[in-house]
């Protein structure tokens, strides 16, 4: 069985002008710096960041923070090289694909569908939520919770995905446009958030600055302490769950590492992007050191403001929590409206994200070719509404909580396999031209695959159950569906080539006889 299959570099780009599978070229590096900001920087920022100082690291999160965003900066340059190589839709399962094989591939697509699904279902249905807080903050006695006997539905997850799946439906270039309006807003938010902070900051709770090591009777992780709550290395290994110290600044970089989920998101952009060759790298780059900047501004406030032990004390810790308790109760609001906001575009990428994607992986036939159809606007349309309708409908008819962890763990085996892939396709395909390449191969990309696999040690005992399962189910559906139906393996894809080729011929000839008349 030939499940490590490969597709060439020059398969894949072929697969980008296929006609009625094509995306529109319309995005620039902004835009793509803009996309990542707008779902790095969501309602985490003002949360995120406390919970871990309050139960993992105390003041010391700032370095959790910068831990994180170095793993995932470097990550994301691995991304950046291979865009430059290939842009195309699919992100970290196109880059598998064209090194490691097909079922690696296969396995980072049905990861990224699970982490893009319930993050979008999560993030929308929160967004109601917050939604609900800001009116009530404001006065306004509106809910948008409606009950029908014993049936309950929110209505606000399915107006805010509507609205987003509308705007991706006609263009992205559009609902890039409003997702970057609604983001610079967002992000003056949080910097008059930030400099207000500031002022109510006292050297004396920083210290001590990493909290001395403690045994944990009972580890909070959501609603479930004990064993299943610990981080996966420590059960391994036997130890006494404990929580602060240095081991709490890794966990604690192991959770806020979903803080800087998304820009393997605005790698799937890759495809709809101007000159992607050098807007990618740049766009990804710059988004990148504007998120890592925010994050470790807030929590230098958040655990400035208040000690770390009066955060532990408040059963949900937020950036809001540090405000209140220094008396600052006006700042609720301003945060409220920042959470409304940051969550409205987060929402769109993820939905942008998870539609490209799906789209990817069928185009290759490992999902059924209809899903890659394009339209008059050179965009998935009839996916997007059915990603739209799935993701509404879950968010508004079921109770989620939060499985941050669950998001981590999908992205952070995507970026272990695009690292590993760096020195692979380095070896492989030398010919190729890279207008970005990270430094330091094999050693730096083989460093970050490791540095993301630690991360991931850190996630906990529950998150590798369900992480296992997910897998269980993905190997069912490819080898049930996806092996016989994959296009690498029905020789379509040398067709493919072969077409594309003889036009790139003509067309050059075309551009020569032109030039001479």
């Amino acid at each position: 069985m030939q499940i490590f299959r490969t597709k060439s570099v020059e398969q894949t780009i072929a697969e980008t002008n296929e006609t009625g599978h094509a995306l529109k070229r319309n995005l620039g590096w902004w835009d793509l710096a803009v996309m990542g900001v707008a779902v790095a920087v969501g309602a985490g920022i003002f949360s995120v960041g406390a919970e871990a100082a309050a139960f993992h690291a105390g003041p010391a999160v700032i370095v959790s923070f910068i831990i994180a965003g170095v793993v995932c900066g470097a990550a994301v340059m691995c991304y950046a090289e291979f865009a430059s190589i290939m842009p195309v839709a699919g992100s970290a399962y196109t880059f598998t694909y064209a090194t490691i094989g097909e079922i690696m591939a296969w396995i980072i697509g049905w990861d990224l569908i699970l982490e893009m699904l319930m993050a979008g279902s999560v993030i929308s249905k929160y967004w109601g939520v917050y939604l609900n807080d800001f009116m009530r903050l404001m006065g306004l006695n509106w809910n948008t919770n409606l009950s029908f006997g014993a049936f309950h539905i929110d209505i606000a997850p399915i107006i805010i995905v509507g609205f987003f799946t509308a705007l991706l439906v006609f263009g992205t270039k559009i609902g890039a446009r409003v997702d970057g309006a609604m983001t610079i807003l967002k992000i003056g938010i949080v910097l008059f958030v930030v400099v207000v902070g500031f002022f109510y900051i006292k050297s004396a709770n920083y210290t001590p600055f990493v909290p001395p090591s403690e045994p944990a009777n009972h580890v909070q992780h959501g609603e479930l302490g004990g064993s299943m709550a610990q981080p996966l290395w420590q059960w391994m290994t036997h130890m006494k769950p404990t929580i602060y110290g240095w081991s709490g600044v890794i966990s604690g970089a192991a959770l806020v590492f979903f803080a800087f989920i998304g820009f393997d998101v605005v790698a799937t952009a890759s495809e709809e992007t101007k000159n992607p060759k050098r807007n990618v790298p740049l766009g990804i780059g710059v988004g990148m050191l504007l998120v890592i900047v925010m994050y470790v501004l807030v929590a230098v406030v958040t655990t400035g403001m208040v000690s770390y032990k009066q955060l532990a004390s408040v059963e949900s810790p937020s950036l809001a929590t540090a405000f209140e308790l220094v008396g600052a109760d006006w700042a609720a609001k301003i945060i409220s409206f920042a959470i409304v906001l940051g969550l409205a575009t987060v929402v769109m990428v993820l939905l942008l994200g998870l539609t490209r994607v799906v789209f990817a992986m069928s185009r290759d036939g490992l999902l059924p070719r209809a899903m890659s159809k394009t339209g008059a606007h050179g965009t998935p349309a009839k996916l997007q509404i059915v990603v739209g309708v799935i993701v509404a409908l879950v968010a508004a008819c079921f109770d989620i909580s939060v499985l941050s962890d669950m998001v981590n763990i999908g992205t952070l085996s995507a970026f272990t396999l695009v690292a590993l892939a760096i020195p692979i396709m380095r070896k492989k395909r030398p010919d190729l031209p890279r207008t970005f390449k990270i430094p330091g191969n094999p050693w730096v990309p083989l460093i970050v695959a490791a540095a993301n696999l630690w991360l991931m040690l850190n996630l906990t005992v529950l998150t590798w159950i369900r992480f296992l399962v997910w897998l269980v189910l993905g190997f069912i559906v490819y080898f049930a569906y996806s092996y016989n139906h994959a296009r690498l393996g029905t020789g379509e894809l040398d067709a493919e080539l072969e077409r594309f080729d003889k036009e790139e011929r003509l067309r050059q000839l075309s551009e020569t006889k032109t030039r001479h008349d």
